[in-house]
């Protein structure tokens, strides 16, 4: 509640974009389903604030619906100003706490790979830094419900009665399998949806995953010592930047030597 920031997305300073800036951006696939899950998430966690008897928790969901409908205002606000091409349908998700922990596993994914897109987006120059930097906001709001959420579900198990670190592994492999399962899903629809090639930049799974772990740690360091982290998806990324950098390794050290 205390980390919560007042703007609106229509007061941002949107910067005027080039041809080129404009092109790539239309051209990017992704607006029908951003804002379709924006939509759907603010009207999904603000129906299931509702439902939840503790007030304090009550509170901090309804705020977390607040900025998830924000998130869409913004991105519409992006498919006005730039003419993009995105109109979103009526919310289509049930406001049901079964709804909200699938969305919460979904968007610690999501985050994971938005962090190390926005490093890259930053590194790469993809788009003007004055509309990049835009979403530095939102980056942190994405953070913080994910930090929020791995708290709260695990604090609900523990009320429960199955707060052991089996059953809490076991219901948390669960979760993040059927995210990974939407999500594979949702990037199909996306492809198919394409409609024309994007340009753009050459980049590598381990410097996604490498970008994604750094801004992760950026941001997680913000935050009080005491409170959980989202631990699967940054610790499978460092497995597999660990297991690809052992592999060059072993490929240097048996690689011919020049005479």
């Amino acid at each position: 509640m205390e980390s919560h920031e007042p703007y609106e997305p229509v007061n941002l300073p949107w910067p005027t974009l080039d041809e080129l800036s404009l092109k790539k951006l239309r051209a990017l696939p992704i607006w029908p389903m951003a804002l379709q899950a924006e939509t759907n998430a603010g009207a999904m966690v603000t129906g299931f604030a509702a439902t939840i008897a503790d007030p304090a928790i009550r509170q901090a969901v309804e705020l977390q619906g607040f900025e998830e409908a924000r998130h869409g205002r913004l991105i519409q606000t992006m498919v006005d100003r730039y003419g993009l091409d995105a109109v979103a349908q009526p919310p289509q998700l049930e406001p049901t706490e079964s709804a909200f922990i699938h969305f919460g596993y979904c968007e610690c994914l999501d985050s994971f790979l938005g962090f190390g897109g926005y490093r890259l987006a930053q590194e790469l120059d993809f788009m003007p830094q004055s509309l990049i930097s835009l979403f530095s906001r939102v980056l942190w709001e994405e953070a913080r419900h994910i930090v929020f959420f791995v708290n709260w579900i695990a604090y609900e198990r523990v009320q429960r009665g199955y707060g052991a670190a089996f059953m809490q592994a076991v219901a948390t492999a669960i979760g993040y399998i059927r995210a990974v399962i939407d999500r594979i899903v949702s990037g199909r629809d996306v492809a198919e949806n394409a409609t024309e090639p994007v340009e753009l930049p050459s980049i590598g799974l381990i410097q996604l995953l490498n970008a994604g772990v750094s801004e992760n740690e950026r941001l997680m360091a913000k935050f009080d010592p005491r409170l959980l982290r989202p631990r699967v998806v940054p610790g499978i990324a460092q497995m597999v930047i660990n297991a690809a950098n052992t592999g060059q390794n072993i490929r240097g050290a048996f690689a011919p030597r020049a005479s």
